[in-house]
């Protein structure tokens, strides 16, 4: 008598499209709640959080508090990152996305200055740090699930898909925003503002599920077969890392600069500056980030082909060549000119040089610190290149009366980031054992067929 031991079937690896857009549909959703944040403190949340100062105030704290999350953004970075590295990527997107919602449904619930008094600026402040811890997480997994599960030949196109998820976020949140600014003002400022933040819970129901469906990334399932996991990423990233970290860090001032001076700045500068509607200046945002999520993927495809930084550097000349057309179309008040600037603004300048800068940061580092490394690179790049940027704009125009600096603290934001994309590493181990892919091809000059 034989006996016949059953094989349990091989567990279904899902494509790179489907992980890709996973990827997509929960970046979306996280950009989202912390996006949603940023059009309330332009629209809504001086009067009803920080009403005893005057607008000019008001708008330099509501920056101030949009600025706390990106001193949260490196510190989540750095936790869920770690343990990223060490037990899984999947485990920790599943975190971030519950955490972002959480967050986000709770600014919805917060009682207002006029009801609990200087607690309510507070406890706005402690949910937007918690929000940025939460998104600190989520940038670094997304983008290293992506391109972990890609093809050699098109890492930076599938590595391009969380990015996607920026716009669309941008899309949702705006969205939402402008739908309830139509809402009576009374209404608006006593119940109308929740609703977007409330709204998350549903979104939060989806993101929870897609995570769940996906699996694990296959290098650090081939890492932790061999036993290659590192006790303290943080730390190799650190000691033997630190110019990649630096790169890392600074590549991100274009992309930054454009996408804060367009998606915040522009909210009040027109309205109030420019006597534009914030209908307008809506619509025109609107557009643009519906629009950048095609172009993006488009231009990380296009990396592939030319080479990640042979692409990011002609975008960093783009905007710095870009700045002032931008500015002097947005000045003309025009219906055309608003939506030209953003037109300009986020699918073609912004999306030059954000598309594929996911895949080269992620490439920066070796798989067993990709996590850690990637996450406190762009995080930590935010804290320094994209929380100032609102406020520096805001300070410039009170101090010479016009765009013209604004423009030019645009291209040398792009000036400097073309100096630290020229000067990334070569990458050495920083693809799976046995990969067809190239040494170094994450950051490689030459085109890919």
């Amino acid at each position: 008598m034989t006996t016949t031991h059953s094989v349990p079937p091989a567990r279904k690896t899902p494509t790179p499209a489907k992980v890709a857009i996973a990827s997509f549909i929960g970046t979306t959703i996280e950009w989202y709640d912390y996006l949603v944040f940023g059009a309330a403190t332009v629209l809504v949340f001086n009067p009803l959080f920080f009403p005893k100062l005057d607008p000019v105030a008001g708008t330099l704290a509501g920056f101030a508090t949009l600025a706390v999350a990106f001193l949260a953004r490196p510190l989540g970075g750095l936790v869920f990152g770690h343990y990223g590295d060490v037990i899984g990527r999947k485990k920790m997107l599943v975190l971030s996305v519950v955490m972002m919602g959480a967050g986000t449904v709770a600014v919805g619930l917060l009682p207002t200055y006029e009801t609990i008094g200087i607690w309510a600026p507070v406890l706005l402040v402690v949910l937007r740090f918690v929000q940025g811890f939460a998104v600190g997480g989520e940038w670094g997994g997304a983008v290293v699930m992506s391109l972990e599960h890609a093809p050699a030949h098109r890492r930076a196109f599938y590595a391009s898909f969380p990015q996607a998820g920026v716009p669309a976020g941008t899309f949702l949140s705006t969205g939402a925003f402008f739908l309830v600014t139509l809402m009576p003002s009374e209404q608006l400022l006593s119940w109308g503002w929740r609703i977007p933040f409330l709204s998350s819970a549903l979104l939060v129901v989806v993101g929870l599920y897609i995570r769940l469906k996906v699996t694990e990334s296959p290098e650090f399932l081939a890492m932790q077969a061999k036993g290659d996991t590192v006790k303290a990423p943080a730390a190799e990233v650190f000691k033997s890392h630190k110019k990649a970290l630096l790169v890392g860090m600074f590549c991100m001032l274009a992309p930054n600069t454009v996408f804060y001076l367009a998606s915040t700045f522009f909210l009040s500068y027109g309205p109030i500056h420019l006597g534009l509607s914030r209908s307008l200046v809506l619509s025109a945002l609107l557009v643009a980030a519906a629009l950048q999520v095609v172009t993006l993927p488009l231009f990380a495809l296009l990396a592939d082909r030319i080479g990640t930084k042979n692409l990011l550097i002609i975008g960093c000349a783009a905007v710095a060549l870009g700045a002032f057309p931008v500015f002097l179309l947005f000045d003309t008040g025009t219906v055309v000119g608003v939506v030209s600037a953003y037109l300009l603004a986020l699918p073609v300048l912004h999306a030059l040089v954000y598309g594929a800068i996911s895949g080269f940061i992620a490439e920066l580092f070796p798989p067993r610190a990709r996590y850690t490394g990637s996450s406190v690179a762009y995080h930590l790049g935010g804290a320094v290149t994209a929380a100032p940027v609102p406020i520096v704009a805001t300070l410039l125009l009170t101090e010479f009366g016009s765009s013209t600096s604004i423009a030019l603290y645009v291209v040398l934001a792009a000036v400097l980031c073309a100096l630290f994309i020229s000067l990334a590493p070569r990458s050495k181990e920083h693809t799976q054992a046995g990969s067809a892919r190239p040494e170094g091809a994450g950051l490689d000059l030459t085109p890919t067929s």
